[in-house]
């Protein structure tokens, strides 16, 4: 569970990564296409408009925090979407390292690991509601990564 001091954490670190958007965008490709190579052939449309699309949906996520009975139907909706476009259960593993790494090397010593912790909190949990809309099998108490890659 989140509380509201890592809400704004979160919250608050995200403002310092929107101005950079752009580049946090690339690095975040980067890293994710390292991490999981095969993960490249999902993504059709061009990467700098992926990318921006990235951050808006990223930053409606991290506004979200302060409604989430707003949030998770919204989450879970993208998460069925996903579903066409080829992304499996595991595949948010990756994505959640390469937003940590993105993060890390984005906002500098700004990145504390409280910042971390409340980003690694809060990533789980929506991916976990992501995972939960999107494949009924999903259990989050059960579920063990296989792709596992952290830096």
């Amino acid at each position: 569970m989140l509380s509201a001091y890592q809400k704004q954490l979160v919250q608050n670190s995200f403002k310092k990564v929107a101005p950079i958007a752009d580049d946090a965008a690339a690095i975040f490709y980067a890293k994710l296409f390292e991490y999981d190579p095969k993960l490249k052939a999902l993504f059709k449309s061009d990467l700098r408009s992926q990318g921006k699309k990235l951050m808006m949906t990223l930053g409606i996520a991290v506004k979200g925090l302060d409604n989430l009975d707003e949030l998770v139907p919204v989450l879970e909706q993208l998460a069925r979407k996903h579903i066409d476009y080829g992304v499996s259960v595991d595949d948010y593993t990756p994505v959640g390292n390469a937003l940590l790494y993105t993060l890390k090397t984005g906002l500098g010593d700004d990145f504390t690991p409280e910042c971390r912790k409340a980003w690694v909190i809060t990533f789980k949990a929506i991916a976990d509601v992501m995972r939960t809309a999107a494949y009924p099998c999903f259990d989050p108490t059960t579920y063990k990564n296989v792709k596992y890659y952290h830096k």
